[in-house]
């Protein structure tokens, strides 16, 4: 082989992510080596198995109805997030300390050991996301829209994905939702 095919090679990474076809995150968008965009809405979360019967059958009929109207490739995509709760349990420690009544002390200190029982446990966020792959910024943001609209219709917030949402989905797929840092520059 000669030195100009060997230069022609494209390096090969040690990573997972060096053959994942990604430019670049941004303005709550995936940008892949083709210049499409893999872009969303997150669905927060609710429990409609705490209403009336009535009200969930409701429901259940306008997501059918949501999705039924999507006429594009589009995933649904459920990602675990790390639930970090060191705030709390800082606050509720200080509360702790400052408190003088033994019965209020014991109820705080259950609260302490109980947050600390989720943290050893490695307690995730379940988010939901529905993803949909498209070149032109114009059909993004009417599908964005439309989306977030249709899903207020049936009951359910969503909102555009975020970077941060993106990274997380990623990390989930690549790296069993371990947060890497490798490859990062800081300055």
């Amino acid at each position: 082989m000669s030195t100009e095919q060997k230069q022609a090679k494209p390096k090969r990474g040690k990573y997972s992510n060096d053959f994942i076809p990604i430019k670049n995150i941004s303005n709550g968008m995936i940008t892949l080596d083709t210049n499409e965009k893999v872009t969303g809405v997150k669905i927060f979360p609710r429990n409609i198995f705490i209403l009336e019967e009535d009200s969930v059958y409701t429901i259940l009929n306008n997501l059918t109805n949501v999705y039924n109207l999507i006429d594009y490739e589009f995933w649904i995509i459920a990602a675990d997030r790390p639930v970090d709760i060191t705030a709390y349990l800082s606050q509720l420690q200080l509360l702790y300390n400052s408190q003088t009544n033994p019965i209020k002390r014991k109820l705080i200190m259950d609260d302490i050991n109980k947050a600390n029982m989720f943290t050893k446990n490695n307690v995730v966020d379940t988010e939901f996301f529905l993803l949909f792959k498209e070149r032109d910024m114009e059909k993004i943001t009417k599908r964005i829209r439309t989306l977030m609209q249709s899903f207020a219709n049936a009951g359910l917030q969503a909102k555009q994905t975020s970077n941060e949402d993106l990274r997380v989905i990623l990390d989930n797929f690549l790296n069993g939702g371990q947060t890497t840092s490798f490859g990062t520059v800081i300055g």
